[in-house]
């Protein structure tokens, strides 16, 4: 079972996927002499200060200046490092997305972009911290591959796979620890999705945080007799187009949730897909059309309609329509 045993218990691990992240960029390190590290003033934020502990030589600190920190990384790039690029979303690719654009993917050189604390989990720092908008900025961008992993099992084995990976990649991670979903069992491909649960009334697509909260709410549906498949996408960009039409076209109908502006973002890339495809009723779970404010994680997640009551609310009306 990819799935650990207890994930669904009040019992269940939780742990940032920040943490998940320090381990895999260690590891990364350990592997590859090549992989170095650059990060905004944020080393502890984003859990790199373990890379600087274990590789002090191969790590920079670039200090307040997001627009330089993505340059210099564009250039130890070109001179065959591989380099991990660290600051906040809001940050980057929020504040230097036409740096990432002009010099790392348009010469298309592999660096590493981690976006940490992005969507509401930032809390209580409120709308200009909680970076809603990057997955759509990110998706556009050409050679650039988008992750937005389930938990930090899977945010561990994914900054292992973009080490290896030769193309820009971006790593969304979220601020606050969420529980464990994957056993040791489970082996995070890029451009991979997973059904995490089977069903064949509606199809259910997360990535990132939510995919957790799709599959508590497909137990409630089940109580209800509906059965919900459960689709688990970390890779945004490229997507898993077999997976997600396999799903969809077994179930006819198709909800994306995503702690994200839903314009242009992951359920927009199911929806792109599905129209050209296989063209069917689709329903958008996410952050629609404005800013977050301050809060706890679960008190954001309630107002915006991404806990677990708003989602089945909004999968049993889209149901009834």
């Amino acid at each position: 079972m990819i799935l650990r045993d207890n994930y669904l218990s009040s019992e269940a691990i939780k742990e940032s996927m920040r943490v998940g992240f320090g381990r895999g960029l260690v590891a990364a390190g350990q592997r590859d002499d090549r992989v170095v590290a650059l990060v905004a003033d944020l080393a502890e934020s984003v859990e790199m200060q373990h890379f600087r502990d274990a590789f002090g030589e191969r790590f920079i600190e670039m200090g307040v200046a997001e627009q330089n920190l993505v340059t210099v990384a564009s250039g130890l790039a070109s001179m065959n490092k591989i380099p991990f690029a660290g600051s906040y979303a809001a940050f980057s690719p929020g504040r230097n997305w036409e740096q990432i654009r002009t010099t790392i993917c348009i010469n298309n050189r592999p660096v590493k972009i981690i976006g940490s604390h992005a969507g509401l989990s930032v809390g209580p720092d409120g709308a200009t911290h909680q970076m809603l908008e990057d997955i759509a900025l990110m998706r556009v961008l050409p050679n650039m591959v988008v992750i937005a992993p389930g938990d930090s099992v899977e945010a561990e084995q994914a900054t292992m796979a973009m080490a290896l990976d030769g193309r820009p990649n971006y790593l969304r991670l979220a601020r606050e620890k969420t529980p464990l979903l994957f056993s040791d069992e489970y082996a995070f491909e890029i451009g991979k999705a997973v059904v995490l649960r089977e069903g064949n009334d509606i199809a259910l697509m997360g990535t990132g945080t939510m995919s957790y909260q799709l599959l508590v709410v497909a137990e409630k549906l089940a109580e209800k007799g509906i059965s919900a498949e459960v689709v688990h996408v970390p890779t945004i960009k490229p997507l898993d187009s077999e997976t997600i039409l396999a799903s969809a076209r077994k179930c006819t109908r198709v909800v994306t949730a995503e702690e994200a502006q839903i314009a242009g973002g992951f359920g927009s890339a199911v929806a792109e897909l599905l129209s050209e495809q296989a063209p069917m009723p689709v329903k958008r779970i996410g952050v629609n059309d404005s800013y977050g404010e301050s809060g706890t994680m679960q008190e954001l997640w309630q107002k915006y309609g991404l806990a677990v009551e708003g989602i089945l609310a909004g999968v049993e009306q889209f149901l009834s329509e």
